[in-house]
């Protein structure tokens, strides 16, 4: 661990793996993570922010592919270990699940006052053409920022391409452009052009400042059923069957709409009555689930079919993670569902 030594502020850089922390091996010819102990020497213009900069790198880096919810706990763990000695976090990840990571973060941390920012890059930062740079740099700044020793985005973000998006209402759009995250349902936090333009009004600021609280438990037991034209009784038989099943995302059409058919609405009842919560998440990226409006969703209000509202699965699924860790019974975790615990719905 290398600290580029400074005055006030002081921010602690996570490396836990990705595309952003690759160079090319010039023996080998493939990519390969460096030494983030040395990013100053990768990137010299991190000393002209005249901050304290410590970096922190994963033992074993993970490509975002392998993330787990183990893997969300140890993260949350050494942000909660260093809580106290920085102004602020940069958790560099690789961008298929970052709004995974995102999420879970934001739910494990309660009553958050300083900002979490993650970010990655489409290119190795070793290449000539990388967004990684910028990212990395924007990162760093919007970790940093403060008003009247405030920070200015005290929650879980995701930083890339020039804009700051809340964590858990972010979702990857694009796996060959630079612009390759989305918050559909919620405004930006943040631009970056010449100057960094701050969305006052859409950022989360604590009322009453209380003590951080980290939760430690996500339970596993979920799966996600995305309803498609042909799905057969065999599919969702073998989904709503699973041993152990707890919680189930269900991925249906426009504002949560599903076949009316009777073997569908029997299975659904089925499984609910079994004790799987489940929750109606619209395959649409942007809009919200409004059971009821349409006849083809009144069938899922009466098998006990929560609405997700504005979620995205990502969010959906890393919720009921959640919820179904802590020690909450089955009508607590369904008012929660019906809630906005992080900003993560519309209520």
């Amino acid at each position: 661990m290398e600290k580029i030594v400074n005055n006030e502020i002081s921010i602690l850089i996570i490396y836990t793996g990705g595309t952003i922390g690759m160079v090319n091996d010039p023996k080998t010819g493939s990519w390969k993570p460096f030494d983030f102990d040395h990013i100053k020497k990768q990137m010299p213009e991190l000393n002209e922010f005249g901050f304290k900069l410590t970096t922190l790198t994963f033992e074993d880096v993970v490509d975002s592919s392998n993330i787990t919810p183990d893997f969300w706990i140890h993260l949350a763990e050494l942000i909660e270990e260093n809580y106290n000695d920085y102004d602020g976090f940069v958790v560099l990840h690789g961008t298929d699940t970052m709004a995974y990571t995102a999420s879970a973060l934001s739910y494990l941390f309660e009553n958050l006052s300083k900002p979490i920012v993650i970010t990655g890059s489409q290119l190795p930062i070793g290449t000539l053409r990388t967004d990684g740079k910028e990212n990395f740099i924007s990162a760093i700044e919007i970790a940093a920022a403060k008003k009247n020793k405030q920070p200015l985005v005290p929650e879980v973000s995701i930083f890339f391409e020039n804009k700051l998006h809340r964590g858990n209402r972010t979702t990857k759009h694009n796996a060959d452009y630079f612009d390759a995250f989305r918050s559909h349902n919620y405004p930006d936090l943040a631009r970056a052009g010449i100057n960094i333009t701050y969305n006052y009004s859409a950022i989360h600021y604590p009322v009453i400042k209380r003590d951080l609280k980290v939760y430690h438990q996500l339970d596993r037991d979920v799966a996600i059923l995305k309803i498609f034209p042909g799905i057969t009784p065999a599919v969702v038989e073998a989904i709503t069957n699973i041993e152990g099943l707890r919680g189930l995302v269900l991925e249906t059409y426009g504002s949560g709409n599903a076949p009316t058919e009777e073997w569908f609405n029997e299975k659904i009842t089925r499984a609910v009555d079994k004790g799987i919560i489940i929750l109606n998440v619209s395959q649409c990226k942007a809009g919200s689930v409004e059971m009821g409006v349409y006849e083809t969703s009144l069938g899922l209000m009466k098998a006990g079919v929560i609405s997700g509202k504005d979620i995205t699965t990502e969010a959906a699924v890393t919720k009921l993670m959640f919820l179904l860790g802590q020690n909450y019974t089955r009508q607590e975790i369904k008012e929660y569902l019906s809630k906005s615990m992080r900003g993560e719905i519309n209520v």
